[in-house]
């Protein structure tokens, strides 16, 4: 994929649809104060450069766990055992870290046996593996609505018109049928897929898939956002951030991380390092300065196990 240099309107687009994914380009064009053929053919140089809308799916909401792997591999094999991840549909994002010897990745499994063949068969099974550990996702401090420190190119009334109107109740979107798990496939490659081929997908009709799209949005299950690489958004330093925090300081340190705009995900997990964090930098100088005076200073901190990222293979 080739750099894309974003102008201020590229930066206001992402920005709308951060809000609201699958507005219409009418909608978009409305708020932003241009024409909707603008807005298309401005999506459409996005997509050219391999930015996209995708839609994630919020696996507690619907029954299922999240679990990170941190694994370890033999030297030159971590790309081939990243890649082999990246295929399944049960990962969120991966990517290389410290030096492309640890592979980072997050992991949906649809249910125990999906998980058990994972992290108890293949990994461990797998020659190139030289060490693996599995956490388990017990709180996720950041949101969709959480605010991202590259979201600055629109006003606040223009933030406060894109918000999408009330979704549905959300009542039964906890259990995924057939028809939702097919459909989500379509919308988490491309998240702005139509409602024809949405409904082609999952067999069904086009009123049928956008009430169930209602339905999860509602419940907090399904969201949109713009697939980028933070490079182009001026964040040229990626890493992942492993802490030690006192149990009683957890939620305090948590909540607190959170709000840092370097920071677009943050959870508490099972295991050593109780408390972890994406960071998102400018350069190795703002890397150092978040370091030194943000996680610094946060309650209950006693260890912090920083491992820079390489190379992302797959964006969830």
């Amino acid at each position: 994929m080739e750099s894309l240099s974003l102008t201020e309107p590229d930066r206001a687009l992402l920005q709308a649809l951060d809000i609201d994914g699958r507005a219409s380009f009418a909608r978009l064009g409305e708020v932003l104060g241009v024409s909707a053929h603008t807005v298309a053919r401005r999506y459409q140089r996005l997509r050219a450069a391999g930015i996209t809308v995708a839609g994630s799916l919020e696996p507690r909401q619907v029954g299922r766990v999240t679990w990170l792997a941190r694994i370890h591999t033999v030297p030159e094999a971590a790309g081939a055992v990243a890649a082999a991840l990246a295929r399944r549909d049960d990962t969120a994002w991966i990517r290389l870290a410290s030096g492309g010897t640890e592979i980072i990745c997050a992991v949906h499994p649809r249910d125990e046996s999906h998980r058990d063949e994972l992290l108890l068969g293949k990994l461990p099974r797998t020659p190139q593996v030289a060490s693996m550990s599995a956490h388990y996702v017990l709180r996720k401090f950041t949101t969709a609505q959480t605010p991202k420190a590259w979201l600055r190119a629109l006003s606040e009334d223009q933030v406060v018109a894109l918000r999408p109107a009330a979704e549905e109740s959300g009542e039964g979107a906890h259990v995924l049928s057939g028809a939702d798990e097919a459909m989500l496939d379509v919308l988490e490659r491309d998240g702005r897929a139509t409602f024809p081929e949405l409904a082609a997908a999952a067999g069904t009709s086009e009123s049928a898939v956008r009430r169930r799209i209602g339905q999860l949005r509602g419940a907090g299950a399904l969201t949109f956002a713009p697939t980028v690489d933070p490079a182009w958004l001026g964040f040229a330093v990626s890493a992942h951030l492993w802490l030690n925090v006192a149990p009683a300081e957890l939620a305090r340190a948590g909540a607190a991380i959170a709000a840092h705009p370097e920071v677009p995900f943050a959870a508490a997990t099972t295991g050593p390092s109780n408390l972890i964090a994406t960071i998102q930098c400018a350069d190795t100088d703002s890397l150092y300065r978040y370091l030194t005076e943000e996680i610094a200073v946060l309650p209950g901190v006693h260890q912090a196990d920083t491992a820079p990222v390489v190379r992302t293979v797959k964006r969830g």
